[in-house]
């Protein structure tokens, strides 16, 4: 199936993408521009949402100046970890001792042997209280909202507001201090599911208006071609939610595949009221193989119910099985989370248990969070590359002391 550039550059839009040159998540753009969105500058801090739209803006500008349509992806990297947004934003949201000896809040993530390194580079030291790291996720949102302002202005100033469509969301959520996953986003609970989604086109959305009903990703790349008046001739999986604006009737999914593959292989199945998650190997947070969680009853998913309710444990699951078959039937495909038997790039296939991979996976520092992040095509090599490039980095600082 063709992406959403390639559809658009069909039918004679210029397309960019900023932010994911070498990832695959992002195909088929003419032009791929980067920027600095992880490492800190010379004040300690990282202003990812400013050095986007260095790039941004003026790439807008040319495209804008053109006599095409255009496409341009923007992809902002606040407030993925690491959190540090520039002053004020730092502590817009905190005002408190975030060195308190007496605060253990932090305890656990510091006994987290695969993230340990990763949080220590850019975790203040000594810093016990996770109020304040979540007050740096906060500032990175707000810090991020204010670097889209800047679009919005480029936007009016180049005197196309009017015309055009600009769509807000996210590839997933953000774990902070929920379920033991400390500051990272694996994992099939809600904190990650539940994303925005903005869609803003003056004339032709209303303004303001709120939709309660829940979308998925599949259903954003038909919204925005109906709204283009574009016919691609793709039959898509997803549909598009302009029924819903339109305040006519759209009978909503109420069931839905869900899968991971970052950190930990696990995939599950969701409805309104229930949540299976099913582990495809051991991971690394010593979760249990199964996790049943009611949506209704129990929406912070505190409390697995597997146990108590193997009836709809066995429902769900042929109930996704059953979703899988179908979806094998329809692409020609297997699955591809039973397939990727080596999603860790460190070979040797799954994981036989909870300790092989806590032993396993590990992330010294943004460095190689950064390569892990670009998803090379060989992802064994982008691995053991950015854990010498880190040896060598800290060999130099202990050699400059």
């Amino acid at each position: 199936m063709k992406a959403l550039a390639e559809v658009l550059e069909g039918e004679g839009y210029n397309t960019t993408c900023i932010g994911f040159t070498g990832n695959p998540s992002a195909r088929g753009f003419q032009n791929y521009m980067d920027y600095e969105g992880w490492g800190a500058d010379e004040t300690g801090r990282s202003p990812k949402a400013e050095n986007l739209n260095r790039v941004a803006i003026p790439e807008l500008k040319r495209l804008a100046d053109d006599d095409k349509p255009f496409f341009l992806f923007l992809r902002h990297m606040d407030p993925h970890s690491p959190y540090l947004p520039p002053q004020p934003f730092e502590r817009m949201f905190y005002d408190g001792d975030e060195k308190d000896p007496s605060n253990h809040s932090l305890d656990g993530l510091y006994a987290f042997k695969p993230f340990v390194d990763y949080f220590h580079s850019w975790i203040p030291e000594g810093c016990t209280d996770s109020e304040y790291v979540d007050a740096q996720y906060d500032g990175a949102i707000a810090y991020m909202d204010a670097g889209i302002q800047s679009i919005f202005t480029a936007l009016e100033k180049l005197g196309i507001e009017e015309e055009t469509l600009v769509v807000i969301t996210s590839d997933h959520g953000e774990t902070l201090n929920e379920h033991d996953c400390y500051y990272d986003h694996h994992g099939l609970y809600e904190t990650n599911l539940r994303i925005p989604l903005i869609l803003r086109y003056p004339g032709k959305l209303p303004a303001g208006r709120r939709i309660s009903s829940f979308s998925q990703i599949k259903d954003v790349m038909p919204t925005v071609l109906e709204l283009l008046d574009i016919d691609s001739g793709i039959a898509f999986n997803g549909r598009s939610l302009l029924p819903l604006v339109r305040g006519e009737e759209r009978v909503p999914e109420s069931e839905m595949y869900i899968t991971e593959c970052t950190w930990m292989r696990k995939h599950g199945w969701r409805t309104p009221e229930w949540k299976l998650i099913v582990a495809l190997e051991p991971d690394f947070h010593f979760k249990p193989a199964v996790e049943l969680y009611n949506l209704v009853r129990d929406p912070e998913e505190l409390h697995n119910v597997a146990a108590d309710e193997p009836e709809v444990v066995a429902l769900l699951q042929s109930r996704m099985e059953a979703h899988i078959e179908r979806r094998e039937e329809a692409t020609g495909r297997i699955n591809p989370i039973a397939v990727n038997l080596n999603w860790h790039g460190l070979g040797g296939g799954p994981f036989e248990s909870s300790q092989q991979a806590y032993d396993s996976l590990h992330i010294g520092s943004s460095v190689t969070a950064r390569k892990l992040q670009a998803k090379a095509k060989d992802a064994d090599e982008t691995v053991n590359a950015a854990e010498a490039e880190e040896v060598e980095e800290r060999s130099e600082e202990e050699t400059s002391v």
